[in-house]
């Protein structure tokens, strides 16, 4: 016995139309699927680098309103010195 939906030839065209969206369209089922589970990631990394903007930030403040702080960070990340003084850098020795 055949349905009833699928006596008529409207029933069997809804029916070709659906499957064909489902499973053979450019964004099918499985397709649409992956997008998600990939904007959901994406949702997270864009908290994660807000997160991290915003110690950057904090960070930047800081520097910039704190001159001996600026001259340490200068010294340890880039090693700037003055005038008068040497530098010297101690690298660890390989075993």
């Amino acid at each position: 016995m055949v349905p009833a939906g699928l006596r008529n030839r409207y029933g069997v065209a809804v029916l070709v139309l659906v499957a064909w969206i489902a499973f053979f369209d450019e964004y099918d089922l499985w397709t649409t699927f992956k997008l998600r589970r990939q904007l959901a990631r994406m949702k997270s990394e864009q908290a994660w680098y807000q997160e991290q903007i915003g110690v950057t930030r904090q960070h930047l403040h800081q520097l910039t309103s704190d001159k001996q702080l600026l001259e340490k960070f200068a010294r340890e990340r880039y090693l700037m010195k003055r005038d008068n003084e040497e530098i010297f850098v101690l690298v660890p020795a390989e075993d």
